[in-house]
């Protein structure tokens, strides 16, 4: 047997376990076909690629693992690590001080009236800390079905609520790839009651339902839908209680965590641009599921960019903030107004991040 034809059998042999791995392996992932309308071009328009976010200085403490959530209380950041500490460091980053350990993934922070830390954590559910260092479970399921993946929290002034999100009742933490992916509508957007305990589902059948917050007056609450590019409204108040309609649709990139700066602006934080390969297998099942497959062992089709939005009241872009140069702090999963600066927290980073909130309107 000659040398050439042995190579030629060990190739056909790994195209052969390679094509039964894409087609066979075991998935729990089951796509749903649907079909996204098409990406906003980058080159142009509103979303026209620039270097905004090349100037942001890094902030707190250093060599920390995924500080996703962050809050700013007196010169103070509180932020959420990998590991499942929650943390906080002075701005320069030479103090530090280890709050709690969830045991979990501390995602999304809220303060609640009476000096409580509220905690979406990924893994534990809905979570209080008290000024003693006890974490309490608030919650942990709705309707019978326990949270897969409690991502983000904000609550309102009078501390009657907790308006909070559930990525996907069916993938856990680590497992938003899949989720998006399957585009199964699992997700949901959930009311937590501090006097009776007590948690409702205002809506449902969302696509990974991620960053939560309050619109003025606390009128209606935005729930981002990562898997649909786009932001739902809950009506709370007015002749429209009780419905839901769409915010802003066909966004650029994944929105992940959402923000209000309490007067005229909400702040979007894009984990990454769309990926045009997954858009057109959107309608193709089969092929989705090949994805998931191969996604066990390659890296995500994910761009690295810096990329984070300011919409006004009306869902109008008001800033396009991105940055694709080498080097560039990503991927941006909060951000947060605060003073005269816009704060910035990363899944994957090893820091926080800052930039003069000028700079970002100009």
């Amino acid at each position: 047997m000659s040398g050439t034809f042995k190579l030629r059998h060990v190739v056909l042999l790994v195209v052969l376990a390679i094509g039964a791995f894409l087609l066979l392996m075991p998935t729990q992932v089951e796509p749903v076909a649907w079909t996204p309308p098409p990406a906003p071009s980058l080159t142009s328009g509103v979303y026209a690629d620039n270097q905004r976010l090349k100037g942001v200085e890094r902030v707190g403490a250093a060599d920390i693992d995924g500080p996703e959530a962050l809050l700013l209380e007196d010169d103070v950041l509180i932020t959420g690590l990998h590991d499942g500490r929650l943390i906080s460091t002075s701005l320069d980053g030479k103090i530090t001080k280890v709050l709690a350990d969830t045991g979990g993934r501390p995602l999304g922070l809220a303060r609640h009236p009476n000096g409580l830390l509220v905690i979406a954590d990924g893994v534990k559910g809905l979570l209080s800390l008290d000024a003693q260092g006890r974490l309490i479970a608030l919650t942990t399921e709705a309707n019978d079905v326990p949270f897969g993946f409690t991502d983000d929290v904000t609550i309102d002034k009078s501390g009657h609520y907790a308006y909070f999100s559930d990525a996907s009742s069916r993938f856990g933490y680590g497992r938003d790839g899949e989720a998006i992916i399957e585009h199964g509508g699992d997700g949901r957007l959930l009311r937590y009651d501090f006097q009776t305990g007590k948690t409702v589902v205002l809506m449902d059948k969302l696509e990974f339902a991620n960053g939560v917050t309050l619109g003025p007056d606390e009128r209606y609450v935005l729930v981002n839908e990562t898997g649909a590019y786009r932001i739902s409204r809950y009506w709370l108040s007015g002749p429209k209680a009780g419905t839901r309609d769409l915010f802003i649709d066909n966004l650029p990139g994944l929105p992940d965590n959402l923000a209000f700066n309490g007067r005229d602006r909400f702040w979007v934080a894009l984990y990454a641009p769309r990926n045009a390969l997954l858009d057109a297998m959107a309608a193709h099942p089969f092929a989705r599921k090949m994805i998931v497959r191969a996604m066990t062992l390659l890296p995500k089709p994910v761009e690295k960019r810096a990329f984070a939005l300011g919409l006004d009241v009306e869902g109008k872009v008001i800033a396009n903030l991105q940055d694709g140069s080498s080097g560039n702090y990503s991927p941006i999963t909060t951000v947060r107004e605060y003073g005269e600066w816009l704060y910035f927290g990363s899944l994957k980073a090893k820091h926080m991040a800052r930039l003069p909130l000028s700079t970002a309107l100009q």
